[in-house]
């Protein structure tokens, strides 16, 4: 992956994310951290896959996947992911914003 200057932090996650739904992959880590952000990428212009088949509550979906992997450090590694999230959604917003 490039190292633009411009790049959103968590934008890595959110594409990788969008590559993973789109090729199918509705489960992966990255792609349940989408859709739980969904509706709020959805405003921010994101074009998301809405497709029957997709987790209902994604957010323990990633719980539980996380949970799986490392019963430890779930709690840490999803609020971390969650962080992520929001990073990079409030910075997409404040670049919109900045470009009205």
């Amino acid at each position: 992956m490039s190292k633009r200057p411009d790049r959103l932090p968590g934008e890595d996650l959110i594409e990788e994310g969008l590559r993973d739904l789109a090729e199918g992959h509705d489960t992966s880590l990255v792609a349940l951290l989408v859709l739980i952000g969904a509706p709020r990428l959805r405003r921010l212009g994101v074009s998301i896959p809405d497709k029957k088949g997709l987790p209902v509550h994604p957010e323990h979906a990633l719980y539980q996947k996380i949970q799986g992997e490392n019963q430890k450090d779930a709690h840490s590694r999803y609020n971390a992911l969650i962080r992520r999230l929001v990073s990079y959604e409030r910075a997409l917003e404040s670049r919109l914003n900045f470009l009205k």
